[in-house]
């Protein structure tokens, strides 16, 4: 077994997409629309599904914005350097809102982004975990 994707309902595909591919860095996998059903699947990720976890876009056409409620956390994603990472999307228009540094009580350099929708991304820097 091993852990296929991760589904995000958004609001506006394309801004999603922009985020996730020109923010983030993410390459689009795959796209399908469902005239029938009146959604869209958009997979997007740092490697080929075949080879990693990869994020579910999925846009309901006739839906513009979800409540995430409270019991999402987030999406972490490792980089090399969360500070130079974090440079980069605010840059790129992203939102950081938690800048990069040790996570509390611990060595961990981490960082947090959030993407159009809201949604959390935590940055964690390679090589700073410990245990």
């Amino acid at each position: 077994m091993r852990l296929l994707h991760t589904m995000l309902r958004v609001g506006n595909l394309d801004r999603s997409l922009m985020f996730y591919t020109d923010v983030m860095g993410m390459h689009l996998l795959r796209r399908k629309d469902y005239p029938e059903g009146r959604f869209t699947l958009a997979f997007v990720g740092y490697q080929d599904e075949d080879q990693g976890a990869v994020i579910e876009l999925t846009h309901n056409w006739d839906t513009e914005s979800y409540n995430l409620g409270n019991g999402y956390g987030h999406i972490a994603i490792e980089v090399e350097d969360a500070y130079d990472t974090c440079a980069t999307i605010k840059a790129g228009g992203g939102l950081v809102v938690r800048d990069a540094g040790p996570m509390k009580h611990g060595t961990t350099v981490i960082a947090f982004v959030e993407d159009p929708d809201g949604y959390k991304i935590e940055l964690i820097q390679r090589n700073s975990r410990k245990g």
